[in-house]
């Protein structure tokens, strides 16, 4: 069938490789799956579809779940790829001192704005806006503006890095924010660090979220930041709850992991920003080994891919790096990877729903749940010839461009490649706004050494083997 889908018109999915991602990880080699009234109404084959629907070819395609990111820092996108060289403590800098304390509440707003779209077109159909830069209520209703306002589904996570979680978080102001993000978006949680304080100030804000029946969401296992004794203290005070949320979570120790594990908690894996950054090596083998459910995030886009497609590769080929390296410090060889591409599939779907409490809505492809699907085909690529493995095909082949349809309530915000939701032009000029306003607030030459830090300096070491052409080699 030519043209676009009408609004609310039933759709269906012809002949795909569906990836339903339910209990048994069902895949379909020839299904359809069949969209109503903006729900999935049967996924099978040949299906009997109503008078009018809208068939879409999915054939030499996957048809999959829409993903879901359960951290992302979206008001950074304003200032994407800026700290492509940075550290921790880079960034750090960046937030505290310069860059982001200068940011207003329009300037958070375009970068929610831009991160919406962004993560819709690349099939990552719910987010977490772990919403650190809300210095002031205005700048949190921008922000939930800006998301009730975008293509797509999202949390947020409201936070105020540059205040005191204990404070902030009494404000009758920002608790009515709280209370309308989570009545009118997916959802909304509470977002601070616990960096180990012995007095445990972050009680009240503790109390918040159990108050509005909220899960908290907090960076934990963070090198130098929050580490065990952060855990120690939650979890001394009867803290740490089923549903919370646990990010990068990558300098635990054993005793930590447990903690998660036995109160009902989950973790958040970032890994381009926890190999980027230092916060400790990407978790995902602990994870495993200590049985706790994990999810997928892309943190910042200021630095990292703001698609799910790298997050997957980098998780997989990092917890493959460290399996072989074990391995070889004992002069071992791994001969079955543990790691599975199904796995971290399940991950960036599955277990996004479930850290957020919305599997019965999202997270796989089952009759009654949100239709929030993904088709993944690209006929103009050598790339998507042949599909022999789709879950080895989505980590390692195929990319966002790749993205072909993504539908959320059963309506289309991508078709034949292209977005079709949002004011892209309208969002792009407020980020130019917000570029220009920054720069003149910090200056060109700030701004320009933000973006380049210093190199240290690299040690040459020696080398007795040396080899000039047109000289004989050593003996």
């Amino acid at each position: 069938m030519t043209g676009t889908p009408a609004p609310n018109q039933p759709i269906v999915f012809r002949d795909g490789i569906v990836l339903t991602m339910d209990d048994s990880h069902t895949v379909l080699p020839e299904g359809d799956v069949l969209v109503v009234d903006g729900k999935i109404a049967d996924v099978g084959v040949d299906l009997q579809v109503p008078e009018g629907t809208f068939e879409i070819d999915a054939k030499r395609g996957i048809v999959m779940p829409g993903m879901v990111d359960t951290h992302r820092h979206m008001w950074q996108s304003a200032m994407r790829a800026y700290g492509a060289d940075w550290t921790l403590t880079q960034y750090f800098v960046w937030y505290y001192l310069e860059h982001g304390m200068k940011f207003r509440p329009e300037d958070v707003a375009a970068g929610n704005l831009i991160s919406g779209l962004d993560a819709v077109e690349a099939g990552v159909t719910t987010s977490v806006d772990w919403s650190h830069g809300l210095r002031t209520p205005d700048h949190g209703e921008a922000a939930l503006e800006a998301l009730a306002s975008s293509p797509g589904r999202f949390v947020l996570a409201y936070g105020n890095l540059a205040g005191a979680p204990w404070e902030w978080s009494q404000d009758p102001a920002v608790r009515a924010i709280i209370e309308k993000a989570r009545d009118t978006l997916f959802g909304a949680q509470i977002a601070f660090d616990v960096p180990g304080d012995e007095s445990f100030p972050e009680a009240p804000a503790f109390a918040l979220a159990r108050d509005l029946g909220l899960a908290v969401t907090t960076h934990a296992g963070v090198w130098g930041a929050t580490n065990d004794n952060g855990i120690r203290l939650m979890y001394d005070n009867g803290a740490m709850q089923p549903g919370y949320i646990y990010v990068h979570a990558a300098t635990l120790s054993d005793e930590s992991y447990q903690k998660i594990a036995a109160t009902g908690g989950s973790v958040s894996l970032a890994t381009e920003s926890e190999m980027t950054c230092g916060q400790g090596y990407p978790p995902a083998f602990a994870l495993r080994k200590h049985g706790i459910p994990a999810s997928m995030s892309i943190d910042t886009s200021v630095w990292f891919s703001a698609d799910m497609f790298s997050a997957m590769r980098t998780t997989i080929g990092s917890d493959r790096a460290l399996e072989h390296y074990i391995a070889h410090q004992k002069d071992e060889t791994v001969t079955h990877a543990t790691i599975r591409v199904e796995e971290v599939v399940d991950w960036a779907t599955r277990g996004g729903a479930k850290a957020l409490g919305k599997w019965d809505q999202i997270g796989s492809l089952e009759k009654g749940k949100l239709a929030d699907v993904v088709l993944i085909k690209n006929d103009d690529s050598p790339t998507m010839v042949p599909i022999v493995n789709p879950y080895g095909h989505i980590v390692y082949q195929a990319g966002r461009g790749d993205v072909h349809t993504v539908l959320v309530g059963g309506e289309p915000v991508k078709f034949e490649g292209k977005l079709r939701a949002g004011d892209l032009p309208g969002v792009r000029t407020k980020l130019e706004n917000t570029i220009e306003y920054l720069k003149g607030e910090l200056g060109e030459e700030t701004w320009k050494a933000g973006m380049n830090p210093e190199i240290p300096e690299v040690e040459i070491l020696s080398n007795p083997y040396q080899y000039r052409k047109g000289e004989a080699a050593p003996a």
